[in-house]
């Protein structure tokens, strides 16, 4: 596993980090594999892990933090989400700072922790970024129980907001081989310092069309969240196929070594609950993509 800094934080963190999420943190999704996958990442080298108040109707914080039990936590960051939250029927949103600052003293207490490395808000509109939001992550800071603040949204103008904001010190966006677009808002955050996250960086399976190949009910939970939120992704991913033919290199390692050959990233996240899958994304970490097959992907792109 290779390392990369996170922005100015002073944190160091594993390139390809582990997401905490989605079927692994369902109660439906057997604990000793949930777990089994988290001792697996970390032994692998994995330093980052991210999950959030609101992932897997609730239940994905609590779990990380049990499988965190016992293991040495010095050199891992744990990153988690506030402003989310899973009310027993479905997500929903509060943004007051008074929410956030109680949302992340929950966190503490569902992950085991004494300080989160990472808080960062989970999809924050420009507005709900005032003097008061910037004042309570500041107080959160100085009481010692956030290390460093950040934002996961998938909104470019938002993302371009924060990135202007001395507050925020990391952004996670959604880059990956459908995404080349965001290549120049990931180049301004690093410019100012902000560590930059990958989030989707498998493109949810959609570039290999992964994502419809159903052999458990988690893969047909999976294919039907695409098919819900997705579905121009998957028409994209079409194009893609390709990456499934290379020589050496599985598709998702190629997709994770196209994210990572931006040095601007300083780690991209992906989730599995499939001890295989894991480890084969893992083995992305260092890896290079020739330059023919780049010019193929720029092409599927529509960049050449």
């Amino acid at each position: 596993m290779r390392y990369r800094a996170l922005g100015r934080t002073g944190l160091r963190v594993s390139e390809i980090g582990f997401g905490c999420a989605s079927w692994w943190g369902q109660k439906s999704f057997d604990e000793r594999q949930a777990v089994g996958l988290v001792h697996a990442a970390l032994d692998h080298g994995v330093t980052f892990l991210d999950t959030g108040a609101a992932y897997s109707g609730g239940e994905a914080e609590p779990r990380l933090g049990r499988a965190l039990r016992g293991r040495d936590l010095d050199k891992l960051v744990v990153a988690t989400k506030a402003g989310t939250f899973h009310n027993g029927r479905r997500v929903a949103r509060d943004f007051r700072p008074q929410a956030i600052v109680a949302s992340a003293e929950r966190s503490l207490r569902n992950l085991g922790l004494q300080r989160l490395p990472l808080l960062q808000l989970h999809g924050p509109s420009i507005a709900e970024l005032d003097d008061e939001m910037l004042i309570a992550l500041g107080s959160l800071k100085q009481r010692g129980l956030v290390g460093a603040i950040g934002a996961n949204s998938f909104d470019p103008a938002v993302i371009d907001h924060i990135i202007g904001l001395s507050a925020f010190d990391v952004v996670m966006v959604d880059y990956n081989v459908l995404r080349p677009e965001r290549a120049g808002l990931i180049a301004r955050a690093a410019q100012q310092g902000k560590g930059v996250l990958a989030g989707m960086a498998l493109a949810m399976g959609h570039a290999n069309r992964q994502v419809l190949r159903l052999r458990a009910p988690r893969d047909i939970w999976y294919a039907l969240r695409a098919l819900k939120n997705h579905r121009t992704d998957i028409a994209k991913g079409a194009r893609f196929s390709f990456l499934g033919q290379l020589e050496g290199l599985t598709a998702p390692q190629a997709a994770l070594a196209y994210v990572l050959a931006d040095p601007n990233v300083s780690c991209a996240v992906v989730g599995t609950t499939r001890m295989a899958h894991l480890i084969e994304n893992l083995a992305a970490s260092g890896a290079t993509l020739p330059p023919e097959v780049l010019a193929r992907i720029r092409q599927a792109q529509g960049l050449e």
